[in-house]
Formats: C-alpha cells, sequence, structure tokens
C-alpha cells in the first residue's frame, strides 16, 4: 500500500467515540487541501470504522481491534508493527491518550504529531501543548493538528459520503409508509445519562409531532433499547423503532433522508449534521460550545444554569434539571420553525 513516487502516506489515529470520528472527517478535508494527492488512512476503533469509511478522502480505514477503554499495550505495539511496510511518514494521533501514541511508534513512522497529554510526548515528535482544551471546539482542536504550529485556518464542515446504494438497502429494509416528513429521534448519548433528555419527553413529543403530522422513527444502538422502548410504549401514536436493529450506515442513510432530526449531544447528532439535515440539539450536562452541531440548518437547546455545563455522566445534583427544564412543545416549535 506504498503511494506512488515519493509521497509517504499519512495515518491519522483517530477518535473512539463516532461524534468525534464524524469531526475528524474536518482534519481530512484540511489535509486533503493541504497536500493533494497524499493518501490519507484511518487507524479507527470497533465502532468508529463504518464513520471512517465515509469521510470523503480515506484511502483505507483500518480496523483497530480494541474498543474505547482498553488498554491493550502489547496488541497496539503488535498493531503497529503490522504497519511497518506501509511507508507511512506521518502520523496525527487525535486521542490524548497514551496508548493512542503507541502504534505510530511502533509502525516506525519518522513524524508522529499529537498534544501533550498522560506523559507521552516522548513518544511524539511534534508534541503540541492544549491550552484549549476545555473551551475550544473539539473540531478546531482536531484540525490545528494538522497545520504548522501557530498557524489558524477556517476549518470546514465535516461531511460525510454514503456508500453507493445504501439510501436504496436501507428504505428497502426498513420501510416507513404513510405521509407526511419524516421527524427521527435519537434519545442516546453514550457518555451517559446527564446527556440524555428523559424518555419521558421524548414520549410527549413523538404524540405532539405525530398530530402535527409527522412520521416518528427511532435510531440508536442496542444501548438505547430500553429508552426507545418507553418512547414508543409512552407515546400512544405509531412510531417506527429501529434502535438496536440498524447497522451504522443504515442509520446514516435513514438520517440522511430525514425531514428533522430530534438528538442529544450523540454521535447520532454529528452523522445527521455531517449530511446538513435539519437539527434540534439538547444539550444538558456537555457543551454546545465544545461540540456544537455542523449543520448550518441546526437549532440548539439548552438551559443557562449555573451548575452547567457539568460534564459528567449522571448529574451531580440528581435533578437533570438542564434537560427536564425543556418541554416537548418548545422542541416541536424549533422543528416547526426550521421546516418553514
Amino acid at each position: 500500500m506504498r503511494a506512488l513516487g515519493s509521497v509517504s502516506p499519512l495515518l491519522v489515529v483517530g477518535p473512539s467515540w463516532v461524534g468525534d470520528m464524524v469531526m475528524a472527517a474536518s482534519l481530512v478535508e484540511v489535509l486533503r487541501l493541504r497536500e493533494p494527492g497524499r493518501p490519507i488512512d484511518v487507524l479507527a476503533p470497533p465502532a468508529a470504522v463504518p464513520i471512517a469509511r465515509m469521510i470523503p478522502g480515506v484511502r483505507r480505514a483500518i480496523p483497530l481491534g480494541l474498543g474505547h477503554g482498553e488498554l491493550g499495550l502489547m496488541a497496539r505495539w503488535r498493531a503497529g508493527r503490522a504497519l511497518r511496510g506501509e511507508g507511512y511518514g506521518k502520523a496525527i494521533i487525535l486521542p490524548r491518550a497514551f496508548k493512542a501514541a503507541i502504534v505510530p511508534l511502533a509502525a516506525g513512522i519518522p513524524e508522529r504529531v499529537g498534544y501533550k497529554a498522560e506523559l507521552r510526548s516522548p513518544l511524539l515528535t511534534d508534541a503540541r501543548p492544549d491550552p484549549d482544551r476545555k473551551t475550544a471546539r473539539t473540531l478546531d482542536r482536531f484540525v490545528a493538528l494538522g497545520l504548522p504550529v501557530g498557524s489558524t485556518a477556517r476549518p470546514p464542515r465535516p461531511r460525510l459520503m454514503l456508500p453507493d446504494g445504501a439510501v436504496d438497502v436501507a428504505a428497502a429494509k426498513f420501510p416507513l409508509s404513510g405521509e407526511g416528513p419524516v421527524m427521527v429521534l435519537c434519545p442516546g448519548a453514550e457518555y451517559g445519562p446527564a446527556k440524555r433528555w428523559p424518555a419521558a419527553k421524548f414520549a410527549a413529543l413523538a404524540a405532539l409531532a405525530v398530530a402535527a403530522g409527522y412520521r416518528i422513527r427511532i435510531l440508536g444502538s442496542p444501548k438505547d433499547q430500553e429508552a426507545a422502548d418507553a418512547i414508543a410504549a409512552g407515546a400512544g401514536v405509531p412510531v417506527d423503532n429501529l434502535v438496536g436493529r440498524t447497522t451504522l450506515v443504515e442509520a446514516a442513510a435513514i438520517l440522511a433522508g430525514a425531514d428533522v432530526v430530534i438528538s442529544n449531544d450523540s454521535g447520532l447528532m454529528h452523522v445527521a449534521g455531517a449530511f446538513d439535515r435539519r437539527l434540534v440539539v439538547l444539550y444538558g450536562a456537555s457543551s454546545e460550545k465544545m461540540t456544537p452541531p455542523a449543520s448550518p440548518f441546526a437549532r440548539v437547546m439548552a438551559r443557562e444554569l449555573p451548575c452547567r455545563p457539568c460534564h459528567k455522566r449522571e448529574c451531580p445534583l440528581g435533578t437533570l434539571a438542564c434537560l427536564e427544564s425543556i418541554a416537548p412543545g418548545e422542541v416541536l416549535a424549533a422543528a416547526e420553525q426550521m421546516r418553514r
């Protein structure tokens, strides 16, 4: 897989979270513009591989057989050694973890760029400070690693490209009957409950939306099954519950065809944004300033409270006031405004 001529391939060590991998698409686009013709591969954990394959400009998504939170130091070293013959000239390491720098080191990649973190600077050749980690947009921090130190650029919005035929495959596998605009609900958020609008609120929204003429679909991973079932049971109206039944590519194809998407700050929200869907995004524990939707048609709903953003997995106060205070009628009104 060596590049032709003297152009060495570039390896991006991608993040584990689906949403972060979507935002990595902006970095890939910057690299494409700065070095046209240079092959770009992405090393991706299992959950993020389908997203890496949908990023325009990625030559190859290389699965790393270790999930989020797995240390696997020897497995990472072996994975790096297996890449030694690929001829990579540079690696950009997006995760801040020590373990993320092991594969490029083991692969013998001569230029290794990443942020200083977890005492890993000796593993990097270009270890950069990260003073704005808790305030800057994740997307901007990713793009900065693809630029010379001290330079800035307006980052492009992340975009994804569905595989050929993906829309038709999803439509045939998950047909939707009836007439009217399609509203997709994404009630999950992998990080934790403090990022999830309550299922009862989603159920009330579904009831209001069906009365307004929408058809409702619910998307998410198997981990969102309990919430999705509660929404379907509590709505009292027909909903198409697809949670746990789709692949990530199928979910992306369904999102790409939605008229409006209602989502927590989650991976699927970023996927929908990369397809320029109309979005209403509900923020609780996380910050709309750090991980905003990329779609120009997005509306953020968040409450200005002294306790948020806390960035906790569970509400430290036990109230979830930041999300409980967002009413279903407000969310529907925001969705309707965007469709006018």
